[in-house]
């Protein structure tokens, strides 16, 4: 009997952790962002890094049009399946 409860709490604790993952990669709004911005600032150093970071970070959020149009001109040389795919994720950043 005690085997039994032992299973079943255990098997509750790893549903309720496969779900809480499965809700997002748990970064915020802002780490998701700074994420972004580190990756884009690229090999870039010292005060030239930091106003681009500066200027990446304070960014006003793009409108769905300017995302649209961005997301088209990075997609450009993709086609069928694999652009479809990175239009869903460039739209949903």
């Amino acid at each position: 009997m005690k085997k039994l409860l032992s299973l079943i709490a255990l098997g509750l604790s790893l549903s309720f952790g496969v779900a809480h993952a499965a809700e997002g990669d748990g970064m915020t709004k802002q780490q998701s962002k700074m994420a972004t911005c580190n990756k884009d600032a690229g090999d870039k150093k010292g005060d030239e890094r930091k106003a681009f970071m500066k200027e990446c970070l304070s960014a006003k959020k793009m409108t769905q049009q300017e995302k649209m149009k961005s997301c088209n001109g990075d997609a450009k040389d993709k086609k069928g399946d694999e652009r479809k795919a990175f239009m869903k994720e460039c739209l949903s950043k």
